[in-house]
């Protein structure tokens, strides 16, 4: 074992403090007291540990993979290196605040440099999607919470609005988002809203996380067996736990016994 525990950064411009924690083979990275912002296996750096992180890809049950994808809020950069793993025909672009909170990504959590398929940026993620002029991506990704909420900016009607005029025709954007925080329903009904009711939730089995999905398209009301038949094929192919999903999107969202709603 490295360290148990090691204070990266004190709190300075950037107005963070990381702590990077290490313990059985598992490196985690924490924003000061707060829980576990990302975690990494030490000898599986690209295998998403904490369930909300899979749950962003529960996606997959319904559109491709994206071309072009916006990942707001890096962390340890777990869902960036999984998305540059596996899914090698997307084009990720990731948008964080900190610039230590990315020195700390690529210097402890293993992500990779900059290359034709992936970007990071340092700057404000409201600012990028307002100042995104004729850029369009399949997916957004908005992944910024810490122990007082979503950031302020990226989490208003606005916010959401410039982020469905940035998607394609056939774009998702997904939210993570905890069940106990007390603005929970308010997001959720004002980005059902705005994407005219095509949302859907999938909460992850750990600590309260939902994925939000919000789709430009309707889904067609798939069938429970397809959705099933679907995700035995990804399960397959990326080995992420897309059963569960299926079984897990029945809690929160409207269905029958044959289909899902959306």
């Amino acid at each position: 074992m490295l360290f148990r525990s090691k204070r990266f950064s004190k709190a300075n411009d950037d107005d963070i403090v990381i702590d990077v924690s290490e313990e059985g083979g598992i490196r985690k990275l924490h924003f000061g007291q707060d829980d576990t912002q990302s975690a990494m296996k030490l000898n599986a750096p690209n295998e998403l540990l904490l369930a909300y992180s899979r749950c962003v890809f529960g996606s997959l049950l319904f559109l491709d993979p994206p071309k072009d994808m916006l990942l707001i809020g890096l962390g340890g950069g777990s869902i960036a290196k999984w998305v540059h793993e596996y899914l090698p025909e997307t084009k990720l672009t990731c948008v964080e605040l900190h610039q230590q909170v990315v020195n700390v990504a690529r210097s402890m959590f293993f992500l990779p440099p900059d290359d034709e398929r992936l970007s990071v940026l340092t700057a404000d993620g409201a600012a990028h999607v307002y100042g995104m002029e004729d850029d369009s991506v399949d997916m957004i990704m908005m992944d910024a919470y810490s122990s007082t909420g979503i950031a302020a900016p990226l989490a208003n009607a606005d916010f959401f609005q410039a982020c469905k005029n940035k998607l394609t025709d056939n774009g998702v954007l997904a939210v993570n988002l905890w069940s106990i925080d007390r603005k929970f329903s308010q997001y959720c009904a004002q980005i059902a809203e705005i994407f005219d009711g095509r949302l859907l939730c999938l909460p992850a089995r750990q600590k309260g996380n939902v994925i939000a999905f919000a789709f430009m398209r309707g889904q067609n009301s798939p069938q429970w067996e397809r959705l099933a038949d679907k995700a035995k094929k990804l399960e397959e192919k990326y080995g992420l736990e897309f059963g569960e999903f299926v079984s897990d999107l029945a809690q929160m969202n409207p269905h029958n016994d044959r289909r899902l709603f959306i």
